[in-house]
């Protein structure tokens, strides 16, 4: 690799040796579910398992070692959504540099939470990261703190390489790498490293619909970036300087899915492979079920780089997708109001093989009759099938439901 990028597969090459001793060898696996799933031979990296639950950790490590004794004594400090923060923080702490960490203000609970936990001090500044960004270095020169950069930077990104050349060093035969892009830390250090390996390896970026800034720049659109979005470790409004050269040299194409695709790639993680991926790290997956034909029969590396997701956000989304499928079904019944109705009905659905996970009984509806009353259940099938048969089966016994939309706005007509 010649010296046009901000780094080579030599600077990748001694991030490895820095790396070496200082951090676990992540698992490398086959995945056959997803691979039945997408029709691809699917890989996954899971970086999920380091201390902090992201790759973040390679680039901190790396950049830490760099420090003279005179820096670390004065102290670090980042912007961060969140992995970076934690990355940053913890080896820091380890090594007893002071860390700061400026996240912005609708970052998870959980990454704030575990960031003051390895014992940084963090301020919640602006909406945005690049907001943060701003902070940050102000407070840097005011305070004369070693700015470490999540992404536009040369040693972050060697040390994120060094994922690439794991990945092929396990599984030489890849035909594509799909990396998730924020600011291109990630997506530049294992392009880089990747193509020095094997040249011939095909590298696809993807990135939140909402937050397509790569994409953008690449092929000159002008698409509003911001909004929420379950990706927010790749909401990144203002690719890296030293990163969107190699992006635009090295990568094939740029995927961006929409939050419903990440929504059910995380929920596939959690179901089909027991992980936990927050939205940035099931962001490749999301780009493979979005675009089947195009890896269909090719052997595709995925790198699963978070999992620091809300807990109750995981169950949102993994009641949601139930819902979709019809494994929860919500319906009314309006009934006249005679003692033991509510059992029997319970009773008959029961039989029926569903679970009742919620009833609500009510008598002061104006749309039901006075004598009448109206019942609400909330049902666990085994899938829409076994929906269908439950609700066909009721209306032929004379109940009459009505299926609820999952919103609770209503029966739907």
């Amino acid at each position: 690799m010649s010296n046009k990028f901000a780094i080579t597969i030599d600077d990748v090459r001694d991030a490895a040796r820095i790396l070496k001793g200082e951090l676990a060898r992540t698992p490398c696996l086959a995945a056959p579910k997803l691979s039945a799933l997408t029709g691809a031979d699917i890989v996954v990296k899971y970086e999920t398992m380091h201390a902090t639950g992201s790759f973040k950790e390679r680039g901190a490590i790396v950049k830490l070692a760099s420090l003279s004794a005179e820096e670390r004594g004065r102290g670090v400090i980042a912007m961060s959504a969140g992995n970076h923060a934690q990355a940053v923080a913890y080896h820091a702490g380890r090594l007893g540099v002071p860390a700061t960490i400026v996240m912005p203000d609708g970052t998870p609970l959980v990454k704030i939470e575990n960031t003051r936990g390895y014992g940084a001090r963090v301020i919640l500044h602006g909406e945005t990261l690049a907001e943060s960004q701003t902070e940050a270095r102000r407070i840097a020169a005011e305070e004369e703190l070693v700015f470490v950069h999540p992404y536009d930077d040369a040693r972050i990104m060697a040390g994120q390489g060094t994922i690439a050349l794991e990945m092929l060093d396990e599984h030489p035969d890849l035909d594509a790498l799909v990396i998730p892009l924020g600011g291109g830390g990630l997506g530049a250090g294992n392009a880089i490293a990747a193509k020095a390996v094997k040249p011939d390896i095909e590298i696809v970026g993807v990135e939140a619909e909402s937050f397509a800034s790569f994409d953008n720049a690449m092929h000159h659109r002008e698409r509003p970036i911001g909004g929420a979005t379950l990706a927010e470790g790749i909401a990144v409004k203002n690719v890296g300087a030293l990163t969107l050269p190699v992006v635009q040299k090295l990568f094939s194409d740029i995927i961006c899915v929409n939050e419903t695709e990440i929504e059910d790639a995380i929920n596939i993680f959690a179901t089909y492979q027991r992980v936990m991926a927050e939205g940035a790290g099931a962001t490749g997956l999301a780009a493979v079920l979005a675009q089947k034909e195009r890896f269909a029969r090719r052997k595709v590396g995925l790198i699963l780089c978070g999992g620091n997701i809300d807990a109750r956000m995981l169950a949102s989304i993994m009641v949601r997708a139930l819902e979709r499928a019809d494994r929860i079904v919500s319906f009314r019944v309006t009934t006249s109001d005679r003692p033991g109705i509510l059992g029997k009905i319970a009773t008959r659905v029961g039989e029926l093989g569903a679970n009742i996970l919620e009833v609500s009984h009510g008598r002061l509806f104006i749309d039901v009759p006075a004598k009448g009353v109206s019942l609400d259940l909330t049902v666990e099938t085994r899938d829409a099938a076994h929906a269908r048969e439950l609700l066909e089966t009721l209306a032929n016994e004379g109940y009459s439901p009505a299926r609820l939309d999952p919103r609770g706005l209503g029966p739907v007509d």
